[in-house]
């Protein structure tokens, strides 16, 4: 729909006067020898080494194939092969686009924004999508926490935010910010549900800061298992925000508890050989076969209990001790699942269910922190962006029977509803009956 060109920006692209586009790698965790592209929304125009213009206004039923060539990358669209240059560009022609991803060897994904591709050592193809911040960050929310209530996407929007923007060139010097693996944060799709996008559009501008003013390092994690960690006890700075708590929320939940079984012998070689423990001394075996943590401890024995989680791939280092009387086998009792400091995110969950507010759970999991509100945030245009989208969902709900699309994506409504009162604020009748955008069954 080459109106929309027209009508508003990229979703939430100026929200704040921080808002900016990021490059995210995708699929950072594979080698990528071949990708199928295709439109799902909107136009592309295809560029190659920078400005030249390869084929334009690219839309769905057009299929863009790249795979790497020597040091460049090999195009063809369809049937047409267009030949190897050093790189290629696919730049949204319209306001709502997206792009399907589909690589030889891996679950195809979908994206928002601006994609660029050329080849790594080895004939892998580097994939970056250029994308507004919000719309990552969104992405992130989805691809990092679960739920169905709009505060627990809005906390993880708000130190997801936090990470990303005191994190903004950790990549910098291989020309992208971020990558999409837990290396930087999750992100694995677009963001394709629209309760998800409403709680990270009702957060936008938020962000965790100390008392003077810096943003903080806001890490979560899945589950404490009951109590969060100090961060010195899981890496080395000793942060004033990031103190241990109590957390009985996240009692109960999905990654509450754990166990693991070890043989004997491998239990005991492991302390002996590795960390050349005497575990001929009785204190040292009884420690060994018996170690309980009633609160989070840092060692066993002189030995990290991350070093032990790392070696023997454990959730957690957050357990206890038992020997098994029938098989002699070592049994470790865990709790939690992650390293434990910062956020937990299902005690969080938790903590929404039980009608705690969102900025109470923040202050739960960062000690003193401050919860800081863009002054630039335009709160006119995120309440219309919150009313619409909370319009769809709402249709949705009532609508339950209705087959999902690629034509009544989230995405695509929510422009057609706003190009729809741009429209009939100046309304002009031969254009208002000559449009068939809207003759969707939703």
């Amino acid at each position: 729909m080459k109106r929309l060109l027209l009508i508003i920006p990229l979703i939430l692209a100026v929200l704040t006067a921080k808002a900016d586009n990021v490059k995210v790698r995708l699929f950072s965790a594979n080698n990528i020898k071949s990708i199928n592209i295709s439109v799902d929304l909107g136009h592309y125009n295809l560029y190659a080494d920078n400005d030249q213009l390869i084929e334009d206004m690219i839309g769905v039923g057009r299929s863009v194939i790249l795979r790497p060539e020597g040091k460049k990358v090999h195009v063809s669209v369809n049937e047409t092969d267009y030949g190897a240059y050093n790189s290629v560009r696919l730049e949204s022609a319209d306001t709502a686009c997206i792009l399907c991803l589909n690589p030889a060897n891996c679950k195809q994904r979908t994206y928002e924004g601006n994609l660029e591709v050329s080849t790594l050592n080895k004939g892998n193809l580097l994939i970056l999508n250029d994308v507004d911040f919000e719309t990552y960050i969104a992405g992130v929310v989805q691809s990092e926490i679960y739920g169905n209530q709009t505060d627990i996407f809005r906390i993880q929007a708000i130190i997801s935010r936090t990470w990303a923007l005191r994190n903004k060139d950790k990549h910098s010097k291989e020309g992208y910010n971020f990558c999409d693996h837990v290396h930087c944060q999750a992100y694995l799709n677009r963001c394709i549900r629209p309760d998800i996008m409403l709680g990270a559009i009702e957060s936008t501008g938020e962000t965790l800061v100390d008392s003077t003013g810096a943003l903080i390092e806001t890490p979560f994690h899945s589950n404490s298992g009951g109590e969060t960690a100090n961060s010195e006890d899981v890496w080395r700075a000793a942060l004033p925000y990031l103190r241990a708590v109590t957390d009985t929320f996240s009692y109960r939940m999905r990654q509450s508890d754990w166990t693991k079984i070890i043989s004997r012998d491998r239990w005991l070689n492991y302390f002996s050989k590795t960390h050349k423990i005497d575990i001929t001394d009785s204190t040292n075996l009884d420690t060994l076969l018996s170690f309980s943590q009633e609160h989070r401890k840092v060692n066993l024995l002189g030995v990290p209990l991350t070093r032990i989680r790392t070696d023997f791939q454990l959730k957690s280092t957050f357990f206890s001790v038992t020997v098994d009387s029938a098989t002699n086998d070592i049994v470790l009792l865990g709790h939690g699942y992650g390293h434990g400091v910062g956020l937990s995110q299902e005690g969080a969950i938790r903590m929404v269910s039980l009608g705690i507010s969102y900025d109470s759970i923040l202050s739960h999991y960062y000690t003193g922190a401050i919860l800081h509100h863009d002054p630039y945030t335009n709160p006119g245009y995120v309440a219309d962006y919150v009313e619409k989208i909370t319009q769809i969902i709402k249709e949705d709900k009532n609508s339950k029977t209705q087959v999902h699309s690629k034509q009544n994506d989230w995405l695509g409504r929510l422009f057609r509803l706003r190009d729809r009162e741009e429209r009939e604020e100046i309304y002009i009748e031969e254009e208002q009956d000559n449009e068939k955008d809207w003759e969707y069954d939703w």
